[in-house]
């Protein structure tokens, strides 16, 4: 809509962009004449500089000009565009587009610099690296990503694409990056660089749903939707299948190790959590509750073990009392963890977002 609310623009599915006088509720402009825009207009700004920006379905941003909207200027942006809108000095725009990322750009140059990106879907998982805050790994439908918090920055992107990425580890020494995936299989990558390493195909019939490795790196374990829990001894070239564990009904949802490996405690949404004996390889304890368990830690003194579910609550240990509600999610929360030194707490959730907390 013009400042003087005179006439307003339209974009359609077919690529043309309208320009309709309010008064008279009459057509005045219609464009391009030759080359429509492909996969349609989606997203329409009007600057005070003059012209019209016009975002489309395949993520080209176009500059026109004219009754007949001839194109001036152009950019390409990854994902269709959803969203134009203009910084507050004018000199500037903004451009968000359906995967997840939102680009800055000046009038005057026309050339995108990402700001900011985002998963497109429910992140699953999160791990800090051990003693590493400044780091912290992060998997979902597609795609694995690593960031570099201070800057809050994307700094690797590692894609499989058509497939899920439940859970995601980071083993001890730092040099492989362990993910447990809907198809079934455990893939392992460089952290740096984000080359595939190994692979375990069939790892579970009814895909991986959680993983965890052991403090020597010597082995993994994960669990399955089938809710197993499978141990598997990695050496250097090879990839054994060491013990099945049957206890769980439900879909594992979370592994976590003690400290010297004796012991591990496995998560389910059938309302269990099983202690097992991973020297023996069988079960310790059970516990049992009326709920959907989302994850499960040791805590620090690993004289007891920590639960969770659906809810975005922060409680006292020792109160049981509930003394912060983050707001900002909207979504359940998948995944919380305190970073190593302890200055701040990185949630995921089902609405795709990364939050820091201090």
């Amino acid at each position: 809509m013009t400042d003087d609310d005179g006439d307003f623009y339209l974009g359609t599915t077919s690529g043309d962009v309208l320009k309709v006088n309010t008064s008279s509720k009459v057509v005045t402009a219609c464009g391009p004449q030759k080359k429509k825009f492909s996969m349609g207009v989606t997203a329409l700004l009007l600057p005070k500089t003059g012209g019209l920006i016009v975002g489309t379905g395949e993520g080209t941003v176009a500059l026109c000009t004219g009754s007949d909207f001839q194109v001036k200027k152009r950019m390409r942006v990854e994902g269709a565009v959803t969203s134009l809108t203009c910084r507050g000095r004018d000199d500037q725009f903004f451009i968000g587009t359906n995967k997840g990322q939102m680009y800055r750009s000046a009038y005057a140059t026309f050339k995108e610099e990402l700001v900011t990106v985002c998963h497109t879907e429910a992140v699953n998982d999160i791990v800090f690296p051990e003693g590493h805050s400044d780091l912290f790994v992060t998997c979902s439908t597609n795609d694995i990503r690593v960031w570099y918090t201070p800057e809050r920055l994307e700094r690797l992107r590692i894609t499989v694409p058509n497939v899920t990425c439940h859970a995601v580890e980071v083993t001890r020494d730092g040099m492989v990056i362990v993910s447990a995936w809907n198809d079934g299989k455990i893939r392992t990558f460089v952290p740096a660089t984000g080359e595939p390493m190994y692979e375990i195909n069939n790892a579970h019939n009814l895909g991986v749903t959680a993983i965890a490795a052991t403090s020597d790196c010597k082995q993994i374990i994960s669990g399955g939707g089938d809710g197993q829990v499978r141990i598997w001894n990695i050496g250097e070239k090879t990839q054994k299948l060491r013990d099945v564990l049957k206890e769980h009904r439900g879909a594992v949802s979370c592994i976590k190790t003690n400290k010297n490996d004796k012991e591990g405690v496995t998560a389910s949404l059938d309302g269990t959590c099983v202690i097992w004996d991973l020297v023996r390889y069988v079960r310790k304890q059970m516990i049992l509750d009326n709920t959907l368990f989302k994850c499960v830690c040791y805590h620090p003194g690993e004289y007891q073990i920590i639960t969770s579910g659906t809810d975005r609550k922060l409680w006292d240990y020792k109160e049981g009392t509930v003394t912060h509600v983050g707001v900002g999610h909207s979504g359940n929360i998948t995944r919380l963890k305190i970073c190593p030194a302890n200055k701040y707490i990185v949630s995921v959730s089902a609405d795709g977002a990364v939050l820091i907390w201090k």
